[in-house]
């Protein structure tokens, strides 16, 4: 199982649109979803799963939030298995909240923040049903090494990265930059927004470009 814990904020008109969203290592979805529901059209469900905490090798083993398991941020550090195994439950909790709800799968944004996003990033493209869109912000593209030849689908729909020059977290060269490059080789429609000083956390502006990107892929 993904998750024990999801919150979930139904739309407030008759839904035609679902944003599922994953949080960052250590939160929950509460902050999140109270975010977006001031970014999306009244038309538009909101999920945000909460991580179960598990034991976490880069904290030392110290229980936290969190998709999967690292050693560090690095590739090296990356298992993937654990990555594999996590998207793979990202794709059944797409699966029956369709099979549930009916809606089209093209009518679904999938996104995140920090680690969340790249496991939304991963699960997307990895999904073998077509998406809206990609949305995701001061996080890495798992397993990098492995595109384009990993992606099997949604390489065509519109994708949204937000990243801060100042992240001290998931730095911003190193790994929001790079994962950029390497999706600019597969993909078709990919924008990179850098944010001048910021750090790992959103701002008016990013908040702003994540409103106008959610209302240009689900009207």
């Amino acid at each position: 199982m993904l998750t024990d814990t999801i919150v979930t904020i139904p739309p407030a008109a008759k839904h035609s649109t679902t944003v599922v969203f994953f949080h960052g290592l250590g939160e929950t979805g509460n902050y999140w979803a109270s975010t977006l529901e001031k970014l999306c059209k009244p038309h538009t469900k909101i999920i945000c799963p909460t991580a179960n905490k598990i034991p976490f090798t880069l904290m030392k083993g110290f229980a936290t939030s969190a998709w999967f398991d690292m050693a560090s941020l690095d590739q090296t550090g990356e298992n993937e298995s654990v990555i594999r195994r996590a998207a793979n439950l990202v794709h059944d909790l797409l699966d029956q909240e369709l099979s549930k709800t009916r809606i089209p799968s093209n009518k679904v944004l999938l996104g995140g923040f920090s680690q969340g996003g790249s496991l939304a990033l991963y699960a997307a493209l990895t999904y073998h049903k077509p998406l809206a869109g990609i949305l995701v912000l001061s996080c890495w593209l798992p397993l990098r090494k492995k595109f384009p030849e990993e992606a099997t689908n949604n390489m065509d729909i519109p994708i949204l990265q937000c990243h801060g020059t100042n992240d001290l977290v998931v730095d911003y060269e190193k790994h929001g930059k790079s994962s950029s490059d390497v999706l600019k080789n597969f993909v078709t429609n990919h924008k990179l927004i850098t944010y001048q000083n910021l750090p790992h956390c959103t701002n008016k502006e990013e908040l702003e470009a994540m409103k106008t990107f959610i209302t240009k892929v689900l009207p």
